[in-house]
């Protein structure tokens, strides 16, 4: 092919085309992207292909070499329909396991023989087979298994029961139905469907905002979690797909608590590392025997492992700290700096045992996993306390009047 005839061809070629075993040009968009696992370069495989009798789509996969992390998802190529659809389809044999599916993130997945029901955006887009969504349901349900079966062993039970009942589905052991209830909606034209407050934590919520580092357009998701034994928070991400750059921040879903508190827990077992730790703006984070004094708002929100936020800990350190380089930097200070963060280090592979994490929360946002719940934690100390009038200052309390706010003015 010249040079002329191939720039003809990619001219007149279709934006979307039939995806066919006889085309050598495939049409596969290569972009390098930034792995969120690892946060190193990964790359990006974008194919834009009409499915038959159905419509256009894009197709996205992402693969990084360094950690192995990969996800794929697709998505509607063409106008947002007026109206949503709802296909039922018998499952009566192992060959119905094969049908082809296309599943948007809109979409809500009923098997009602067994009252399961995967609701919308909680799952990417995805183009797979009746067996592959039951695959997908089946490793769902039993990631937190393990916790259930340790907060509520009747629930665990149940939802056991469920798993058996889809493998034997997949298997092709029994007959089911299948429903897929999908309802697209046009953030600019219309309106979402109004969500129940009851229904809120089981739909991840996305809104348009623009990338805090470029600017450029990009989408933040929501998510109301009730976290055992303590309370509502709300979870904040955003990716661009412009800059690779994301942020995460938790919120408190409930009010400010009219006490501080603070959580003490004694690390006696590398296994603590692994406890569940939400960390609000507002709380401090100390460890007593290293020294290390983290005040509030150094670190953001936080809602992650013991052993994710020491880690982000020393990753500060290592990298937003000016006396550690360049001009700032003297030997002696260098010296002692490193010598810190090999014994945090060392504290986060869980070599250093018999140390102290302290979370100071003036407003009581902060929570640490107690494993025992809902019994007491031998190595967990929570106490609450009054505020003192500096920190109610640093909160900007002291100067709030709502005394006018008491009483409904009269008419």
């Amino acid at each position: 092919m010249t040079a002329e005839s191939f720039e003809y061809h990619e001219k007149n070629r279709p934006l979307f085309t039939d995806l066919t075993a006889e085309d050598d040009d495939s049409g596969i968009t290569e972009i390098e992207s930034l792995c969120i696992n690892c946060e190193k370069s990964g790359v990006t495989r974008l194919l834009l292909t009409k499915i038959p009798f159905y419509k256009d789509v894009i197709i996205s996969s992402f693969n990084c070499d360094h950690c192995g992390n990969s996800n794929s998802d697709i998505q509607p190529g063409g106008m947002v329909q007026e109206h949503g659809i709802k296909i039922t389809v018998a499952i009566n044999s192992e060959a119905d396991l094969n049908r082809q599916v296309v599943k948007m993130d809109t979409a809500t997945v009923k098997i009602p023989e067994i009252d399961l029901e995967v609701p919308a955006h909680t799952q990417s887009g995805t183009l797979t087979t009746i067996e592959g969504i039951l695959e997908r349901a089946i490793t769902g349900l039993e990631q937190e298994q393990p916790i259930r079966y340790a907060m509520d062993e009747d629930l665990a039970r149940k939802i056991e029961k469920t798993i058996e009942k889809l493998k034997s589905y997949r298997k092709g052991n029994e007959t089911f139905t299948l429903a897929d209830d999908e309802h697209e909606e046009d953030g600019e034209e219309g309106e979402a469907p109004p969500l129940e407050p009851d229904n809120l934590k089981d739909e991840v919520l996305s809104f348009k905002t623009n990338c805090p580092n470029c600017s450029a357009p990009a989408d933040t998701n929501m998510k109301v979690v009730d976290i055992p034994y303590f309370k509502d928070v709300i979870i904040m991400a955003t990716t661009c797909d412009a800059c690779g750059h994301r942020t995460n921040e938790v919120k408190a879903g409930t009010g400010m608590s009219p006490k501080g508190t603070r959580i003490t827990l004694h690390l006696t077992d590398p296994s603590d590392l692994s406890r569940d730790v939400l960390k609000s703006e507002t709380c401090s984070l100390e460890i007593p025997e290293l020294e290390l004094i983290a005040e509030m708002g150094t670190l953001g929100g936080r809602f992650t492992t013991l052993e994710g936020l020491l880690t982000n800990v020393k990753e500060q350190l290592e990298s937003n700290n000016p006396f550690t380089m360049g001009d700032s930097a003297t030997p002696d200070y260098t010296s002692k700096m490193a010598r810190f963060v090999r014994d945090l280090d060392t504290v986060i592979r869980g070599e250093r045992l018999n140390v102290h994490i302290v979370l100071d929360d003036p407003v009581g946002n902060s929570y640490l996993q107690n494993v025992y719940a809902p019994d007491p934690d031998p190595e967990m100390e929570s106490v609450t306390y009054e505020r003192s009038f500096q920190q109610n200052e640093d909160l900007g309390l002291n100067d709030m009047n709502t005394e006018s706010y008491a009483e409904a003015p009269s008419s």
